[in-house]
């Protein structure tokens, strides 16, 4: 069992053909995925809101915004952390989820899954 690390292409959803690609860690325990500030403010990314996070440091405020995220094919609107520099970047699980994704660290891949429509 270990890290598993994934190649995820990411664009503003107002202009889905202008994609920047970036390697991230799955993190089944993070809520949101963490992206670099600078990816985001190039692809026109909007900041729409503020949120705090508790970290290992303590607690920290980043914006927010929303990116369309592409991983195998398969795009979904996502939530984003607008990440500082020494921010890791990060896929979270409301991304796992939106793009029909689990984490299995046995393998150390992602599985496509059939979602619920209840």
């Amino acid at each position: 069992m270990g890290f598993i690390h994934v190649d995820v292409d990411v664009s503003n959803p107002a202009r889905p053909g202008v994609t920047e690609s970036v390697r991230v860690l799955v993190d089944t325990g993070a809520i949101l995925s963490v992206l670099p500030s600078n990816m985001l403010d190039r692809l026109g990314i909007l900041r729409e809101g503020r949120r705090r996070f508790l970290g290992f440091g303590g607690a920290v405020a980043r914006d927010t915004g929303i990116v369309r995220m592409t991983y195998e094919g398969n795009a979904a609107g996502v939530s984003v952390v607008f990440g500082a520099e020494d921010d890791s970047l990060i896929m979270g699980v409301t991304a796992l989820e939106a793009l029909g994704y689990e984490a299995d660290p046995v393998s150390g891949r992602l599985n496509r899954v059939d979602m619920l429509m209840l």
